[in-house]
């Protein structure tokens, strides 16, 4: 009889271990699966919505001096982004554009948040039409005034976070 009471207390026993042990790991495998999720849908996201900086330059003449080439009164900083993606991208004056002086650079508005004063930035798809994949964005930082010369910074920022940036120099 002894026996027999001493097996069903160690299976009891056995198989409260059983039940608290698999307390202990589910929690544990599913936050694991959460995190291997989250990470294929970020590397989703930057797969589909991918940007390159393809070359910046200044309205600058031949001599390295300030020139409103475009005749708008304007001095403006050309920056072009491909966009190397696989989807289309939306909402673009929705991006954050980051410029100024390498140590200096500041959070750019777009034109249709400044409120009419410099500097600004607009856009432009080059081919026209939408920014799909392949097609490049011609980005327009104007300023009222020539800059100094130096080393700038620009950073490009898509509304879903994928950025790229560069440092140029005029």
């Amino acid at each position: 009889m002894d026996k027999i009471i001493s097996t069903a207390l160690l299976t009891v026993v056995s198989m409260i271990l059983v039940v608290v042990m698999f307390n202990a790991a589910y929690p544990a495998v599913q936050e694991g699966s959460q995190s291997i999720s989250s990470i294929s849908q970020r590397a989703e996201t930057e797969m589909r919505s991918d940007i390159t900086l393809i070359h910046s330059a200044a309205e600058l003449d031949q001599s390295g001096w300030w020139q409103d080439t475009n005749g708008n009164g304007r001095f403006d900083v050309f920056t072009w982004v491909k966009n190397t993606g696989i989807t289309r991208l939306n909402n673009i004056d929705g991006m954050d554009i980051f410029f100024g002086p390498e140590s200096n650079f500041t959070r750019i508005p777009h034109e249709s948040n400044a409120g009419g004063s410099l500097p600004y930035w607009t856009y432009a798809v080059e081919d026209g039409g939408e920014w799909v994949p392949t097609s490049t964005l011609r980005i327009t930082v104007q300023y009222g005034a020539p800059l100094s010369s130096g080393r700038y910074f620009i950073r490009v920022v898509t509304p879903n976070g994928e950025y790229v940036d560069e440092v140029i120099s005029f």
